[in-house]
């Protein structure tokens, strides 16, 4: 720092008047962060009076003296006067200590010691580096760990980051320097001191911008100990390991179970030697070890931890299971195996070492916060469980059976993306485990068929958007020809002016009398629409020859209605839409060009006069329909559209197009092909029930 005499301050700093000292120290904590201002310094003895004012001092000469000693560390320097006396000091001003800023300065030394990388020349002068550093101190404070955690919930922000950090330098040293029995019991300790509550609350906190980097830095570690945990393999000669896969077989009462059984002797004559000890279990053999390999001892600590908290209702599905048929069976420990797999992936544990430079980058901007913390990661234990209830539920729901096990585990896969994967930041582990058990399985059910169309959406892009579009045509000339049918087998309409006096019984003459009832039917060569009226609707339908009347298609010219469209776009199509009236009012109007010679009557003319243009002709009303429902509305309607080659409105018609072209494209997707071609050998029976013979039909699209 331009000003400032090292020489000077080094003489200052081992002055014997309290207020020099601390002047010195507070000028030297703002220019010994220059590597070249450390040198001299160095050079003029000043490191020696510095370790002094460390190790005797207090107040704020002690606060800027460790200050001052922690940045001359982090610039590699000041390393000979690292001794156990140093760090046994600053850990007793950890434990000890209420003023902050004191603190502050304590960690941050801490964490240079915990962090400096470890060199075989300096380690075997002084040793001072490292975890290992602290032990002795540690020993002798047991209380510092304590302490350290409770640090985390501090209202000052910098001292919490500070404690935060040095907890990651502990963390991380350990896993990577300690054997392999220590790390864990350091890791534990932690986690029963509360480690994972507090990082979990600082995570969701409003202050996050303070706590950023130690944060993604104490995610990482945890990635971290789960790519460990799973890579140690499960080894039964590991007394620990031993002991786990034990407390799994002693938690599921195996006496309890034995004594349940009604027809296996063997069960009943040997109390050591059960031939199905772990595939009860939902092992897939008796050598349960072997089954770790993929998720390895983290696969082990899951199940352990359910089995261990759960114990009652592991007991009471046991029992449960072992009354079923053996492939109806939940598999409870392969399930828990793929729950944890299922997590793995989903939060992306494998990918975190190499994520870590992209992770801080985007902490620079608060927007990003949501997509860089994972709070709900540090719950795995608990998201574990919850996964797991929701694996069983379904099985159950589904009636699922060994061969569906794959399905299950794909459902609850969906159900951790959209659950926990959907959760914002803020939102409490409680309420995704509330979510998950209460998740509807119909629900899940569509969002799998909604990720299915979107994974081949992005697979295939165009063609698959050219397969939909072929198969709403090919819909449409389905549904074209349904309501096409329906308006050949004909259908009975009341008139317009039909009313009670108007009855058969009526004594006005039949030349005068209005009849109740008109009967529709298109012509088989699908060009002349027949009518006749009479004056009741009969059960069978009069023939084609029995209807006088007729109208030629060929001279309609739009088709008139009050029936609901489902679409306003009526451009380009002869439909006229009409206000919406009571549904006892529903009508149709069919309307032509009237001859230009007018001879005959146009609703009974069957060939006319086309001379002249269509522009000077008069329209004129053909027919007009009164449609008792929706559904014969709707079919009428859309049916003479599509006749005349004009698209169909109505709802009713639309969702069926939609229907039948989503089934056939979610057949598609699914590969779906009932032909014998589809199956290596025989073709599968035809299902069936009692009751039931071959002469039957499934309406598929509810009577549309």
């Amino acid at each position: 720092m331009e000003g400032i005499n090292p020489s000077e301050l080094v003489e200052r700093l081992g002055s014997d008047e309290d207020p020099v000292r601390k002047m010195a120290a507070f000028k030297l904590q703002g220019s010994i962060g220059d590597p070249s201002f450390a040198e001299i310094f160095i050079s003029e003895g000043g490191l020696g009076k510095l370790r002094y004012l460390t190790l005797v001092t207090t107040g704020n000469t002690l606060a800027y003296s460790l200050t001052s000693f922690a940045r001359l560390l982090e610039v590699d320097k000041g390393w000979d006067y690292v001794d156990e006396e140093l760090v046994e000091r600053i850990v007793y001003l950890i434990v000890t200590h209420p003023l902050v800023n004191i603190l502050r300065g304590a960690m941050s030394m801490l964490v240079s010691i915990v962090s400096h990388p470890h060199n075989p020349s300096r380690l075997s002068e002084t040793g001072i580096y490292g975890f290992r550093a602290l032990k002795p101190a540690i020993a002798k404070y047991p209380q510092f760990l304590e302490m350290l955690v409770s640090r985390l919930s501090s209202a000052d922000h910098a001292l919490c980051a500070n404690a935060l950090q040095l907890i990651n330098s502990l963390m991380r040293d350990s896993i990577a320097n300690d054997e392999e029995n220590e790390w864990p019991k350091f890791i534990k300790r932690l986690q029963d001191l509360g480690v994972i509550r507090a990082v979990y609350i600082l995570m969701q906190g409003s202050a996050l911008q303070d706590h950023a980097h130690p944060l993604i830095e104490f995610q990482s570690l945890t990635k971290l100990l789960l790519r460990k945990w799973k890579n140690v393999a499960v080894d039964l000669e590991k007394p620990d390991h031993r002991r786990a896969l034990k407390g799994i077989h002693i938690a599921s009462n195996p006496e309890k179970v034995r004594e349940s059984g009604t027809a296996d002797d063997d069960l009943r004559k040997s109390r050591r030697h059960n031939p199905e000890k772990w595939r009860r279990l939902g092992f897939h053999s008796e050598s349960p070890a072997s089954e770790f390999y993929e998720m390895g001892f983290l696969g082990m600590m899951d199940l352990t931890d359910f089995v261990r908290k759960h114990q009652d209702e592991f007991q009471k599905m046991l029992l449960e299971q072992s009354a079923k048929p053996v492939e109806q069976r939940c598999p409870i420990s392969r399930a828990s195996l793929a729950i944890t797999s299922v997590l793995y992936e989903h939060f992306e544990v494998e990918r975190s070492a190499t994520d870590d430079a992209k992770n801080y980058l985007l902490l620079d901007s608060r927007s990003n916060f949501d997509k860089v913390f994972k709070p709900l990661l540090l719950h795995w234990s608990r998201i574990h469980v919850a996964s797991l209830h929701a694996f069983f539920r379904l099985w159950k729901a589904t009636s699922a059976e060994t061969a569906d096990f794959d399905k299950i585990v794909e459902l609850v896969r969906i159900l951790v993306e959209s659950v926990v994967g959907g959760a914002p930041r803020t939102k409490d582990v409680q309420d995704i485990e509330e979510e998950l058990a209460a998740f509807e399985y119909q629900r899940l059910r569509e969002l799998q068929m909604e990720l299915l169309e979107l994974t081949y959406e992005d697979a295939w892009g165009q063609h698959l958007r050219q397969v939909r579009d072929e198969l709403h045509h090919e819909a449409l000339q389905f549904v074209k020809e349904q309501r096409i049918r329906c308006l050949l087998q004909g259908a009975w309409f009341p008139n317009e002016t039909s009313t009670k006096a108007d009855a058969p019984n009526s004594s006005k003459p039949d030349s005068k009398r209005s009849h109740a009832y008109k009967f529709v039917q298109l012509s088989h060569n699908r060009r002349y629409l027949h009518f006749g009226d009479f004056d009741s609707a009969e059960e069978s339908a009069p023939s084609l020859d029995a209807l006088p009347s007729k109208i030629d298609l060929s001279i309609v010219s739009s088709v008139v209605s009050n029936v609901s469209a489902s679409s306003d776009d009526s451009s380009g199509s002869t439909i006229k839409t009409l206000p919406q009236q009571a549904s006892s009012s529903t009508k149709i109007t069919i309307h032509g060009y009237a001859p230009s010679t007018p001879s005959r009557s146009p609703a009974t003319t069957s060939g006319h006069n086309r001379t002249g243009s269509r522009s000077t002709q008069k329209e004129i009303p053909l027919l007009v329909l009164r449609p008792q429902t929706h559904s014969i509305a709707s079919e009428w309607l859309d049916g003479l559209l599509m006749l005349l080659n004009q698209q169909p409105i109505t709802s009713e018609t639309s969702k069926l197009v939609n229907l039948i072209s989503n089934y056939g494209l979610k057949i598609r997707l699914l590969n779906v092909r009932f032909d014998d071609a589809a199956f290596a050998g025989e073709p599968p029976k035809i299902p069936s029930r009692d009751g039931l013979d071959e002469d039957y039909y499934y309406d598929l699209f509810g009577g549309a």
